[in-house]
């Protein structure tokens, strides 16, 4: 189904060829036949794009919802904040429910709405839309980049370049800066075949997902989809493959654009946003994937990723060896409550039964999906066992489903119809029963999501299918089934977009803010508290040493319940790595307090034998905690998993490496170092680390710390990726709200 080349690849006219046909000169410059690069140039403000040199990017738009705006505005109004200076969307798709903690939830919309008046955003109320449907129907354009708050900001296969990442860099954006990246490596995939009958977008995510993650593949890279196979794919099928290209941790991805395009645009009353791409007569990819849609078959993710993919008919032909694979890895989360997790007992009869189904999000909320599942579930009954939810990505997918019969279709065969919402995909919606299996067609199946919390004993066990398999499944009883096993229609009408209720309800202030418009708050928005910036040498001491191969975001800081308190920075540290670490927080707190005193003079014995030791002036000293972990950062780009470590007084993480790009800039925008360690030293909790002259690690990349550990002095090697000289600052100024102020204050002397 899929192959990866162990090198880079040339094309001609679309077919790969030898690079000995050409001279030099032409080799050099074949990369910029990309897609990739055609846009990349067009927004990088330096004026020169090439291998090796640094890019600083201006978006065309930027997007967040209702757990991440507040945040975002709250610091680019300490930042100096005047007026956004390009289209800012902001929609309600997470705390929508508003079910969770008080009045908190809709406090934060009528901020955001206050917010988009004074300062001339975009404001989608509640149940109108999720963040990545909005952006694809209103905002993507041919040619454009898009930046936003949310990890799965992907536009790609209507020729826009979304990329997700922390408020941080929104801020950036929101202040006429630039988002800094080294030009990254493009790696070409391309399609073949077509699709069978049955087999869905989730399908062939899921396949491109297992074959890339866990090799790095195509980490922080851009995956630029062309080829022959494209023609055969709608555009909502295209979206559903380009959204889930997050989960391979590349940068962001970029699709060859046609008259299918051309119609969605059109369709969408847009038709000037529609211009074709492709690459160049000759290119240049760093890597090659090629995707042979024919051999696609049904998959499934099983727990606890989704690069833990099957196909079905692989599952269901073993079904005791893999599932009991997952019970133990799910038994080894729980820990204490090890061997309560079941997910054999799904076995009956060696079929495998489901308790739950959802089809929703971005993802899944589709109109194709959900038409194509209405098609299967016709006539049929789910039944009173399995539950079954639909989430339309958006109202005026909603009311075209509903204008064509199916809902009808869905509801009279017992599923739940609901509004747009993210829910589903982190826990807030639709949260399965402890040791509940439930297929679903969304983004992520992390251990720590969809309301999992292995710390306290609760397990469920959410698998990821495409939304066609999860409707035959339900239309079987709950019997697990590949849509490619039954029959039914799967010619289904084109959509109608009618933007008539956007126009009823949708806030569109852009380049009409007012500036007199107060912002309205609720109490629990508050603004951040003082952070210190670094002084000449750092004492750090361990809060929390994580072994696991991948930590998670959601890990972190988990989702879920917890979102309601996105807009209280100290609030929601109170659950920083709870589902994780448990004692993290108090410790943090502790050696926190000990950092207060430490500022007052009021150092104690420990650190007090430690400055004697190595000979440093308390004044010269920065203290605070740092977490260790071997692969932080993986999943949402929401910044409170490194915001809330600085709000209790961390001042750096230690990891082998960093999951994503995305979780090291969240860091270094909150003046965390981004240590790189792979000494042969293990760090335990409570241990103290010393760095004198840490500046000089900005320099040099390399500096010898010594770890402080019962009476003995341990000397390892930190390192550090290479930083732009803006990075340096914000961390040595100790966070973005500190380096722009700092900034002004230069600017009026």
């Amino acid at each position: 189904m899929i192959k990866l080349s162990k090198k880079g690849v040339y094309f001609l006219n679309g077919k790969r060829i030898s690079k000995n046909n050409f001279n030099a000169e032409q080799i050099k410059q074949a990369y910029k036949g990309t897609i990739a690069y055609q846009i990349l140039s067009a927004h990088n403000t330096t004026g020169a794009t090439e291998k090796g040199l640094p890019l600083k990017i201006k978006f065309d738009a930027l997007a967040s919802h209702d757990i991440t705006y507040v945040g975002i505005i709250q610091t680019a109004k300490a930042s100096g904040l005047k007026e956004f200076p390009i289209p800012y969307v902001l929609t309600n798709c997470h705390n929508s429910l508003c079910a969770v903690g008080g009045t908190i939830n809709e406090d934060d919309h009528l901020f955001g709405y206050s917010a988009a008046k004074k300062y001339g955003g975009i404001y989608v109320p509640a149940h109108q839309g999720v963040i990545h449907s909005y952006m694809r129907e209103r905002m993507a354009a041919c040619g454009k980049m898009i930046l936003g708050s949310d990890s799965h900001t992907r536009y790609g296969a209507l020729g826009t370049m979304g990329i997700g990442e922390g408020g941080g860099e929104l801020v950036k954006q929101l202040l006429n800066k630039t988002y800094d990246i080294p030009y990254p490596e493009v790696v070409g995939v391309e399609l073949k075949g077509k699709p069978r009958k049955g087999v869905g977008p989730q399908d062939v995510a899921l396949a491109i997902i297992r074959e890339v993650f866990n090799s790095g593949y195509v980490k922080n890279k851009v995956m630029e989809f062309f080829g022959r196979g494209i023609k055969h794919l709608p555009i909502e099928y295209r979206n559903g493959i380009d959204v889930m290209t997050t989960e391979t941790t590349c940068l962001t991805s970029i699709w060859q654009t046609d008259d299918k395009v051309k119609e969605y645009f059109i369709n969408h009353k847009r038709e000037d946003a529609y211009k074709e791409l492709k690459p160049k007569e000759l290119v240049y990819y760093d890597g090659y994937i090629e995707v042979n849609l024919s051999a696609i078959e049904p998959m499934i993710a099983l727990p606890f990723h989704p690069s833990n993919a099957y196909t079905i008919r692989e599952l269901l032909e073993n079904p005791y060896e893999i599932l009991k694979k997952c019970e133990e890895e799910g038994n080894k989360l729980l820990k204490k409550n090890e061997g309560s997790f079941k997910l054999t007992d799904k076995i009956v009869n060696g079929k495998i039964l489901a308790d739950q189904a959802i089809i929703a999000g971005c993802a899944g909320g589709t109109y194709d999906n959900i038409m194509e599942a209405a098609a299967i579930l016709q006539g049929k009954n789910i039944g009173n066992k399995l539950s079954m939810s639909v989430y339309p990505g958006s109202m005026p997918i909603y009311i075209d489903l509903a204008r064509k019969g199916a809902l009808e279709k869905l509801m009279s065969a017992g599923v739940n119809v609901k509004t747009a919402f993210c829910g589903p995909c982190f826990g807030a919606g639709d949260v399965p029963a402890n040791n509940g299996f439930s297929i679903r067609h969304t983004t992520r199946n992390f251990e720590s999501r969809e309301g999992s919390k292995p710390g306290e004993g609760q397990m469920a066990a959410v698998a990821l299918m495409d939304a066609r398999s999860i409707a035959a499944t339900a239309a079987n009883g709950g019997y697990l089934t590949p849509a490619t096993e039954i029959e039914y229609n799967n010619k289904i009408k084109p959509f109608k977009y009618d933007d008539a209720v956007y126009k009823a309800r949708v806030y569109d202030g852009f380049g009409k803010a007012d500036k007199s418009a107060q912002l309205q708050y609720g109490p629990n928005i508050t603004d951040w508290p003082e952070i210190q910036g670094l002084k000449k040498h750092l004492i750090m001491k361990v809060a929390a040493v994580i072994e696991d191969p991948v930590t998670t975001t959601d890990e972190l800081i988990p989702s879920g319940e917890t979102s309601s308190y996105r807009s209280n920075p100290l609030r929601l540290a109170e659950f920083a790595l709870s589902r994780k670490r448990p004692d993290y927080v108090g410790k943090a707190k502790d050696i926190f307090e000990e950092e207060k005193r430490f500022r007052k003079g009021q150092i104690n014995e420990e650190y007090s034998a430690i400055l004697k030791k190595f000979g440093l002036n308390p004044q010269e000293v920065t203290t605070g905690s740092v977490i260790y972990a071997n692969r932080p950062g993986d999943g949402s780009a929401r910044e409170q998993a490194a915001s809330c470590q600085r709000v209790l007084g961390g001042v750096a993480n230690i990891a082998k490496e960093y999951a994503t790009k995305r979780y090291r800039s969240n860091l270094i925008n909150w003046g965390m170092i981004p240590f790189v360690y792979d000494d042969k030293i293990s760090f335990e909790a409570n241990d103290i680390i010393v760095i004198k002259d840490i500046n000089d690690i900005f320099e040099n990349y390399e500096i010898k710390a010594y770890v402080c550990r019962k009476g003995k002095t341990l000397p390892v090697s930190l390192k550090l990726d290479k930083l732009s000289d803006e990075e340096k600052l914000i961390i040595q100024k100790g966070c973005l709200i500190n380096y722009y102020r700092w900034q002004n204050e230069e600017m009026l002397k």
